[in-house]
């Protein structure tokens, strides 16, 4: 009996699967990417309703994470500033300011500000803000130089492998609680703090993670409750 199709044939579909083969390929890698924190929130930068700016308020002026988010040392979660926080320096800074009569307006109403959220945490993973701060982790390690930003962005990718790499490392970016001056601000605040000369950041890590029995746990169940 003849054969239906010509010899060529088996080339052909050789060939089809090949191509299907890395077209498939193609597709994994690019699920496998754009899917990822790192592709789709890196660089997030929302438009928020007051124009804030963290270089002036923060790089020039010096003020301390703090004194706006003022529970990451006892909560959870951060908190954005309460208008009452604006106020008690645009009362007589800025006043007549156009682009500050949201919060003049917030104030008068008593209605707070909308501000959007840049960083969040999927509810299948359990952070709280406080352990981290308190184990000497710096606001920079998470939110980079926002002493450097006029407006805030998402400047790490926050995903799983990204907090593993910190969870397997811990000495790698550690810093000491207290201030290295008495008076001063925290290296844990201090977003420009450098190891002390004569030292590296792995040297003092190594000696952190020990003197403050940094252990952070490396399984599913410790983030995924």
């Amino acid at each position: 009996m003849a054969n239906l199709f010509p010899k060529a044939t088996n080339l052909i579909v050789l060939k089809a699967g090949l191509a299907l083969g890395v077209l498939g390929g193609l597709v994994v890698a690019a699920v496998w990417y754009y899917a990822t924190p790192k592709y789709s929130r890196v660089g997030y930068q929302p438009v928020q309703p007051v124009a804030f700016q963290h270089d002036i308020h923060v790089g020039q002026l010096g003020l301390d994470c703090r004194y706006c988010h003022s529970f990451v040392e006892s909560s959870g979660y951060s908190n954005y500033p309460a208008t009452q926080t604006c106020m008690n320096c645009h009362r007589q800074v800025q006043v007549d300011n156009p682009r500050l009569a949201p919060v003049r307006e917030s104030w008068a109403t008593g209605k707070p500000i909308a501000w959007v959220k840049i960083h969040n945490v999927p509810d299948y993973a359990y952070f709280n803000h406080s352990a981290h701060v308190n184990r000497g982790v710096s606001c920079a390690s998470c939110h980079g130089k926002v002493n450097e930003m006029k407006v805030v962005y998402q400047d790490q990718p926050q995903s799983m492998g990204w907090c593993l790499n910190c969870h397997r490392n811990p000495q790698e970016y550690v810093r000491p609680l207290a201030a290295d001056q008495p008076g001063g601000l925290s290296p844990i605040y201090n977003l420009d703090w450098t190891p002390p000369p004569g030292t590296t950041q792995t040297e003092l890590g190594k000696k952190l993670v020990h003197d403050l029995k940094i252990n952070p746990p490396k399984d599913c169940a410790g983030c995924h409750r």
